[in-house]
């Protein structure tokens, strides 16, 4: 029976998503992928997360496909899942006005399998393969307009991706013959005797797999793709990139740290400073340029670039307080940067505006798009009692454990965090006082087309979560208490 729920999540998705390639109704359309979806989460919840493995299919030698079931892939699987509906009601009816809506929901019910086998993959090859499932299954939604901008992003996303994960292959042949198993096991499955005459090699393994699983992460050097892709996809494709598709780079650096190498391998070596300073530059530098940036959406794709780095350098701090900071951040920024992607979609679904300059005076036609944008980007910034500050406050404190490289990580986070406010807030500020010689005339168009409960919902739901979120961030320790307890008992 748990190996079936094992499977379950998996395939529905995956299987699911054919018969919408031929959905023409939009009612039966809706119906379908929402019953589906819920369903999914059902299934989710009732899987037993105690650890269990279902080895599904042997492979090659001795690599085989493995589900798996524990605390972290638990995290990120009803993460996923539940933001994953979310979106879809909201991508309902901003599709409506999209040439080959089917097609469009088709990948993306099918993309949501790929990510749950990431999630629930219990040993490398396993996660490896749905990781390169995911990529060729979403580029379907980076290049859903089918125009040249959009093909080329499409082009670059895949090169991005392919070359990340070709790096990420390349470490995971070297480490294959230093492991006493091929399971993802906390604490890491390096041969004791084997870590100490191959660790330089395993250290350049462990330098590549780091570097190309951060291509989906957006880290620096391969962090080009998600500025491209973002501006052309549809809103809602662009909210589940930022938001959820970069974490599985996250999910998939985790893996490698604590489940393979170990932190007792990893801590002071020079992988883990040099990944680290990358990832503090990479902060900085997502900062930087978002706030030059007049595109809103590719904005907000620079911000991911930064925030999600903030993630990674709670993950290569290697101690509780930094983990538990960096999976508080991933779900905070995966609920507000989904937000965010949806509110600019009202934005240009409303009144067609995508520059950040020509949101002026929208908050009196958008009320509830722009409270709710403002309440995301007070997350993102850190201000209480948002659920950014929550995640910020551990990151801090687990920078300062570290040494230099922290105090400046530290540094660099209180940095970003005005940088943020500078890029996010003006937008609001403008939005709701445009100034007394604002004409709210330039806002309107002759073909305006409404926003109503599916679009507004959505952007309510996330809103009001990341405001709860912030005054009970405890909600969340029965998902991430589990993992920190098993990773630094």
């Amino acid at each position: 029976m748990q190996h079936s729920l094992l499977l379950a999540p998996v395939l529905l998705p995956l299987v699911g998503g054919l018969p919408v390639f031929k959905m023409n109704t939009r009612t039966m359309r809706r119906n379908y992928i929402t019953g589906l979806l819920v369903l999914e989460v059902i299934l989710l919840c009732l899987i037993d997360w105690q650890g269990e493995l279902c080895h599904v299919l042997s492979l090659w030698g001795s690599a085989r496909i493995i589900l798996g079931a524990d605390g972290l892939g638990r995290l990120f699987a009803l993460l996923v899942a539940v933001l994953w509906l979310i979106v879809s009601v909201f991508a309902d009816e901003y599709m409506t006005h999209e040439h080959n809506q089917s097609r469009f929901f088709g990948f993306y019910i099918m993309s949501l399998g790929s990510l749950i086998g990431i999630c629930l993959a219990g040993n490398l090859v396993t996660l490896y393969l749905f990781y390169e499932m995911m990529t060729l299954l979403t580029v379907f939604l980076v290049i859903h307009a089918g125009t040249s901008k959009a093909i080329d992003a499409g082009i670059k996303y895949l090169g991005f991706s392919v070359c990340g994960a070709a790096l990420g292959l390349l470490g995971m042949f070297y480490l294959q013959g230093n492991q006493t198993t091929d399971l993802f096991i906390a604490g890491g499955t390096l041969d004791a005797a084997l870590a100490v005459t191959n660790a330089s090699g395993l250290k350049i393994a462990l330098f590549c797999m780091l570097i190309g699983f951060g291509a989906k992460a957006g880290v620096l050097p391969l962090f080009a793709w998600l500025p491209t892709a973002h501006p052309v996809a549809p809103s809602p494709a662009s909210a589940v990139l930022s938001g959820l598709i970069t974490k599985m780079g996250v999910l998939a650096m985790i893996r490698v740290i604590y489940y393979q190498f170990g932190v007792d391998f990893v801590s002071g070596t020079w992988v883990q400073k040099v990944v680290l300073a990358l990832v503090i530059y990479t902060i900085f530098m997502g900062s930087m340029l978002a706030l030059k940036e007049k595109t809103l959406k590719k904005r907000l794709a620079y911000s991911t670039v930064s925030q999600v780095s903030y993630i990674l350098f709670g993950i290569l701090l290697l101690n509780s307080e930094g983990l538990t900071g960096a999976l508080m951040q991933l779900v905070f920024h995966a609920v507000a940067k989904n937000g965010l992607f949806l509110a600019a979609g009202a934005i240009i679904f409303h009144i067609y505006k995508t520059k950040t300059y020509e949101l002026r005076g929208a908050g009196k036609v958008l009320p509830i798009t722009m409270w709710s944008f403002a309440l995301y980007a007070l997350s993102l910034i850190g201000i209480p009692p948002t659920a950014g500050f929550v995640s910020k406050w551990f990151l801090a404190q687990g920078g300062l454990e570290l040494g230099v490289l922290g105090l400046i990580g530290v540094a660099v986070l209180m940095i970003s965090a005005l940088l943020t406010a500078a890029y996010l807030l003006p937008i609001v500020a403008d939005s709701f006082f445009p100034g007394a010689e604002f004409h709210y005339e330039r806002l309107h168009q002759p073909q305006k087309r409404h926003i109503n409960w599916r679009m507004r919902g959505p952007m309510l739901v996330l809103a009001v979560g990341i405001v709860i979120l912030g005054i009970f961030p405890g909600l969340l320790n029965w998902l991430i208490e589990p993992v920190t307890a098993l990773l630094f008992s």
